[in-house]
């Protein structure tokens, strides 16, 4: 056995000497740090498990795959471009092709394709989670000391601002992380007068402007001001002091100008236009300012007084069940703010800058009507005023410095009046009696969303079982609830950037798209489809996940047989298909009813009950189209109970294909009934008696299910 080689002494001893000289709230505030990002990894994986119903998750998980794969845009198949389009992408024609680029900037979607690249995305998360937390504790050492530093962690982790939205795929939480990198690299530049930290504060604003450029001017105007003043300041005294001063923000300011260099040439590279963002490609009036405001249809005259109102009701979330300890927090940070300026212990220049970031936050988002939309559509209440979530910055901060002053009174007064032994008693008290009250208070504020966001994940995991299986080189046809978009809302379901995975998804829209589809690949295709109304997964639906067969010869003979519902009398049946219907009797209902129909390239008729009226065979139209069996019972009473069932099917070439099973639904007192009718099979709830039975045969041509 060979033996393990031991350092050399002198590394030993230089490596316990670096340890004995690091600070112990150090340590702690690294490890606290280090806890943040672990929580966040276990409510990511777990409260999250499918996502939140912010779909905008997809377009950057989709966009880090892209990049992992070394693209920028998406080169769909020209054939089903229309049906494989993900949610928020903007589609342009070019000569080789339809090309698609996402709405967002590629900094977001670059974290999280490093977390990826680990072996897991969400360790992104967790990852950004405990930088925000570790740049906090340096900020509260820098503004005040180290136990500030501690306790703004502590008050951080405890926002279920932080915890969820950190616990998503969006880029607030990343943003803020840029932001507070640029603020205490800022800070330390300033305090130390150094070149380096200077440039990291470029760097880090610079990127923070790329990923989100809104976001990262609100947050660094108050240390811009902060440096205009210094360079004002500064122009008054010595040339030498000037000139120093000068130099080092011009070392902040040029990393990040650079990057506003890059963020208009990505422009320029996706949307031809510098000053273009990708966003204002997708929807030109959904960006900043007041008057009218549209993206994808939805049009508001956004005025002044809405924007105050929509701020005002954000923040006031922000207070009552987002902000760290919700309204107690907010409250500890208003008396901390009072605090710092009468303290010793903080730099009251620093705290300045910082408390800067409420009022430009606050009012900058004014002028933005995205607060408006998340209050509206409901992901503010679930994942908090994200737009605001610069602001748990001096929360923390101001929170902290309140906490460690009222500690340290306390400390003091017990101190004037008792020995150290009843000193150290009474502060334990204090520990034990706050603490229900702080518990209490961090209960009441993260309930409700907490609870909120577990019943949507339940109802997702409900949606995604039959999914669960795996693939293995299939086509699958997707329902569109939400329109014309894929990821929109099935973000779980994700084509792979080259759509060459072992699943593409494409949107069911009807037997032209069904068919192009089909030729268009050469897999095994499966239709995903759910019985229920999609409600944004506050109530689940129920998913049936069908393999289908390619019935394909010169006729398809079908037979199916319904069940009757209970107290039907009477049944009626019809054929129909664009050009036309067919009627049939059913002389005796029994407890089942059998219909044998058939599908030429002719038409489509049923072979085993008497026509009532209409063509013997109904006639079909050439190419795709769908051809409908339709029966109707009906009770003494007057209601009724319809099965519908719609073929896909593709006439050409003197033959017929049919997609196998059919869609099926079961409606009551109306003919038709969408989704909520669906079949899903016996297991779903159906009124007593009902039941289907269905099975078909190409006649002189092949079934397949697509296996090749």
């Amino acid at each position: 056995m060979v033996p393990t080689p031991t350092p050399p002494p002198d590394l030993l001893d230089r490596l316990r000497t670096r340890l004995r000289g690091v600070h112990p709230l150090d340590a702690l505030g690294l490890a606290l740090a280090f806890a943040a990002g672990v929580v966040v990894f276990l409510v990511a994986t777990d409260l999250f498990a499918y996502h939140s119903v912010n779909d905008d998750e997809g377009v950057y998980l989709l966009q880090a795959a892209m990049l992992l794969d070394g693209q920028v845009a998406l080169h769909p198949p020209a054939a089903i471009a229309d049906l494989v389009h993900p949610w928020f992408f903007i589609e342009e024609s070019t000569p080789t092709g339809p090309v698609m680029y996402p709405k967002y900037a590629p900094v977001p979607a670059a974290v999280f394709a490093v977390g990826t690249l680990a072996g897991d995305a969400h360790l992104s998360l967790a990852g950004v989670a405990s930088l925000s937390a570790l740049f906090v504790f340096l900020l509260g050492r820098e503004v005040a000391d180290r136990p500030t530093g501690v306790v703004a962690v502590c008050l951080l982790v405890t926002a279920p601002l932080f915890l969820l939205s950190s616990s998503v795929f969006l880029p607030y939480a990343q943003t803020t992380m840029w932001n507070l990198a640029f603020a205490v690299a800022y800070l330390r530049a300033v305090g130390r007068d150094s070149l380096g930290y200077a440039l990291a504060a470029g760097v880090a604003v610079g990127v923070a402007f790329f990923g989100r450029p809104y976001t990262a001017v609100l947050f660094a105007a108050p240390f811009v001001a902060h440096a205009c003043w210094r360079l004002w300041r500064s122009s008054r005294g010595s040339r030498e002091g000037f000139a120093r001063v000068a130099k080092r923000t011009a070392c902040v300011a040029g990393p990040g100008l650079a990057f506003v260099g890059v963020a208009l040439a990505y422009n320029a590279f996706v949307t031809g236009d510098p000053t273009t963002f990708p966003y204002e490609a997708f929807a030109p009036r959904d960006g900043l300012g007041f008057g009218e405001r549209e993206i994808l249809g939805y049009t508001e005259q956004y005025t002044p007084a809405l924007g105050v109102e929509s701020s005002t009701e954000a923040l006031a979330l922000l207070v009552d069940q987002f902000a760290p300890l919700g309204a107690l927090g907010v409250a500890l940070a208003a008396a901390g703010v009072a605090a710092a300026f009468r303290s010793a212990r903080v730099d009251h220049e620093a705290a300045a800058v910082v408390l800067g970031v409420v009022p430009s936050v606050v009012f900058g988002n004014v002028y933005f009507w995205g607060t408006l939309n998340g209050l509206r559509n409901g992901l503010i209440d679930l994942l908090g005023p994200f737009y605001h979530f610069d602001l748990l910055v001096p929360l923390s901060l101001f929170g902290a410095v309140g906490a460690v002053t009222l500690w340290r009174r306390l400390q003091g007064l017990a101190s004037a009046r008792l020995s150290a032994r009843r000193t150290r008693v009474a502060l334990a008290v204090v520990l034990v009696v706050s603490a229900p009250v702080v518990v209490g208070a961090e209960r009441a504020a993260i309930a409700e969303p907490w609870a909120e966001n577990r019943q949507r994940t339940d109802s997702l995991a409900a949606t995604y079982v039959p999914l669960e299986r795996g693939f293995d080189d299939a086509l699958v046809y997707t329902p569109d609830p939400y329109g014309d978009w894929q990821q929109h809302p099935f973000q779980y379901l994700r084509n792979d950037p080259g759509f060459d995975g072992p699943v593409l998804y494409v949107l069911d829209e009807g037997p032209d798209a069904d068919v192009r589809a089909l030729d268009a690949t050469d897999r095994t295709p499966y239709r995903f489809t759910y019985r229920g109304e999609w409600s944004g997964a506050v109530r689940p639906v129920e998913p049936r996940l069908s393999r289908l067969r390619v019935l394909d010869g010169d006729r398809v003979e079908a037979v199916t047989t319904l069940g009757t519902p209970q107290g039907a009398t009477r049944a009626s049946v019809r054929i129909e298909t664009e050009s036309g219907f067919a009627r049939y009797r059913v002389e005796t209902v029994g407890d089942r009813v059998r219909l044998a129909w058939t599908v030429t390239p002719e038409g489509a008729a049923v072979t085993n009950r008497p026509r009532a009226a209409g063509p013997a065979a109904v006639s079909l139209p050439p190419g795709a189209s769908e051809v409908d069996l339709v029966v109707r019972f009906a009770t003494t009473g007057g209601a009724s109970v319809t099965y519908r069932q719609e073929a896909t099917l593709d006439r050409a070439n003197g033959s017929v294909r049919v997609l196998w099973p059919p869609e099926t639904r079961v409606c009551r007192l109306r003919p038709e009934c969408g989704t909520e009718g669906t079949w899903v099979g016996p297991d779903g709830s159906y009124l007593d008696g009902v039941s289907v039975d269905t099975d078909a045969r190409a006649v002189n041509g092949s079934a397949t299910s697509g296996d090749r």
